[in-house]
């Protein structure tokens, strides 16, 4: 998978570029404070003045230079110069409103602090001092806030300030984001633990919230597998339940048979008594086969290939393979459909079974020399194959109960059978994403209505 397609990796590359923003502009913000209010030192401007003063006797403009170049590197002040008559010794740099009201401060000579920008922590001051020459001078200078601190120990705080804030910020964010990472897999860790121990119906229920990374999908894939797994073990504990009910009575009728043809002495009997056992044995061979193929149908079809089909020609393929059985009955088998192909995508193993189970059952339950009818068209934009009887019917309270597995009608004396053929045929149809209907025909006998979706281009 490629992490940069990974909303978790977007995740946590955004909260980590947010912290060192917020710590960027935090530490800024929080150093200057510290600066201003904890570090500062009152500067004696009278004490700079005359120092200045004393730079410039002594060495004229390139001494004040120096000396103002050494001021800036101790911190005292940002710009500094001395003014005479008016005039500034050094080029000083003054925003044009500072510029235009300083001749009258200069006029004013007295020493003057102010804080011209209130949204910074700027101080401009004038002070007043007489040179060797004894010409009047005046100093004028920025500072930032009174404070004598040398940049490199600014610098210092503030690396300081940024350490603590990232040290304090990246681990309140880390132990949000490896709380939200651990949450979905702590209740991925209980879940399996639960299912491991049996629990079939532990769930982890997309722990997260809102949130749609991949520990989330995880968990919904969990719990869809989850419920998958529960699906198919109740669905495999109840057909075996029903199996074991269901073939109780055919082994005791084995058993007994076998009893009486080892007991008999007359060859004849028992060699009427070996012939009803295979039947049973047959029975028994049918019944579990059928079991089998509704348990593959429920368990989602493994390694079923689907393919384009012909859904008419496909049930008038069953209806030549039952000839024989409806021959042995004297039933005559009816074939009717459109001209136009009825493609449906599918399984023709699985299709194939259906229609035959339909087909047979409609065979067993109709009155010998009767009928069965089978046709194949299109109904409301589905391929629809119709199998009918004319047999008794069931009762109308009995037909939401025919597709249920090993369900007997009360008609069920009539015919042979362990009540899973329509059951095999219903899961064939869902597995498709068909279904089956049954209700009784006019008149009489029963109508079963096979549909399937048409096939597309």
């Amino acid at each position: 998978m490629n992490p940069f397609k990974s909303s978790l990796y977007w995740r946590l590359l955004l909260w980590f570029c947010a912290v060192n923003l917020l710590v960027l502009a935090l530490g800024g913000f929080l150093t200057q404070r510290f600066v201003e209010y904890r570090t500062a030192v009152q500067v004696d401007w009278a004490a700079v003045a005359q120092s200045a003063e004393q730079a410039y006797d002594r060495g004229g403009q390139s001494a004040l230079a120096d000396w103002a170049g050494q001021q800036r590197h101790d911190g005292v002040f940002i710009e500094a110069t001395l003014f005479q008559d008016g005039q500034p010794l050094l080029p000083i740099r003054l925003p044009p409103p500072l510029r235009d009201a300083l001749p009258d401060m200069l006029a004013a000579n007295r020493s003057l602090e102010l804080k011209p920008w209130r949204s910074e922590f700027m101080y401009l001051a004038v002070e007043p001092v007489v040179g060797a020459d004894g010409q009047q001078r005046q100093l004028v200078a920025i500072s930032r806030s009174h404070t004598r601190l040398p940049p490199q120990t600014r610098e210092k705080i503030l690396l300081a300030v940024q350490c603590m804030l990232s040290l304090l910020f990246i681990g309140l964010v880390g132990w949000w984001v490896a709380r939200s990472v651990a949450k979905p897999v702590q209740a991925l860790r209980n879940a399996t633990q639960r299912m491991a121990a049996g629990e079939l119906s532990a769930r982890v229920d997309h722990p997260g919230g809102a949130a749609r990374d991949e520990l989330v999908q995880l968990a919904g894939d969990f719990d869809a597998m989850a419920e998958r797994i529960e699906a198919l073990v109740t669905h495999d504990r109840r057909v075996l339940q029903d199996l074991s009910h269901e073939l109780r009575s055919p082994l005791a009728r084995l058993q007994l048979i076998l009893d009486l043809a080892q007991r008999s002495t007359d060859p004849a009997a028992a060699e009427r008594y070996f012939r009803q056992a295979e039947q049973e044995i047959a029975r028994l061979d049918r019944m579990t086969g059928d079991m089998l193929a509704l348990s593959r149908m429920e368990g989602g079809l493994p390694g079923m290939e689907r393919e384009r089909l012909d859904l008419a020609e496909l049930a008038h393929d069953g209806l030549q393979q039952a000839s024989l059985e409806a021959d042995a009955r004297h039933i005559q088998l009816q074939w009717q459909a459109s001209d136009a192909p009825l493609e449906v995508i599918g399984s023709p193993v699985l299709l194939e079974r259906a229609l035959g189970n339909l087909i047979s059952n409609a065979i067993k339950y109709s009155p010998e020399g009767g009928s069965v009818e089978v046709s194949a068209c299109v109904v409301d934009g589905q391929a629809e194959c119709l199998v009918r009887d004319h047999g008794p019917g069931v009762p109308e309270g009995e037909l939401t109960s025919l597709f249920r597995p090993f369900f007997r009608g009360s008609n069920a004396s009539r015919a042979e059978g362990h009540g899973l053929g329509l059951a095999i045929a219903q899961r064939v149809a869902k597995a498709h994403g068909g279904e089956i209907l049954a209700r009784n025909g006019e008149g009489d006998g029963l109508e079963v209505r096979l549909r399937l979706p048409v096939a597309g281009d």
